[in-house]
């Protein structure tokens, strides 16, 4: 059976696949010709005041197309770190993981629902990673039969 460790270090590997992904095709990914090049277009000329800076639907699009690649960054960052936490006491970390299971679960949802199959497919992997490391997650006591080594 894999450890918690390994799983959150394979949940960490895909996490940050899927912001370079996000980063390459969703966030700076051309538009095609015809219709879809147009709703950019659009996008970027339509301008607004908003609490005094001048902005358009496409700063809006870009800036949140980024912000999730700043945070998936730093969940795969959290994921990795959280890899070596489990190896003293996975137990302690499972309502973290609780968490971001719940979260990457509606994440697919979201992803299926608004966007494509690509994403789903990560984001159901990553959160079936963060589900094993729950299952598996043992104190240190329970993993020396009660009673913990030190060096």
């Amino acid at each position: 059976m894999m450890k918690p460790a390994l799983l959150l270090r394979i949940a960490a590997v895909l996490t940050f696949i899927h912001a370079v992904l996000h980063t390459i095709g969703g966030v700076f990914g051309k538009a095609g010709p015809g219709p879809a090049a147009a709703a950019v277009q659009a996008m970027k000329m339509n301008e607004f005041l908003l609490m005094g800076h001048t902005r358009s639907f496409w700063d809006f699009y870009r800036g949140l197309g980024l912000g999730a690649t700043i945070s998936l960054t730093a969940e795969a960052v959290l994921f990795w770190q959280l890899g070596s936490l489990a190896k003293t006491d996975a137990r302690q970390l499972r309502p973290i993981l609780a968490t971001f299971l719940v979260a990457y679960a509606l994440l697919a949802v979201n992803s299926y629902t608004y966007f494509f199959l690509g994403p789903v497919i990560v984001e159901i992997f990553i959160a079936a990673c963060l589900g094993l490391a729950i299952v598996t997650a043992k104190s240190q006591a329970a993993a020396y039969g009660g009673t913990v080594q030190r060096a």
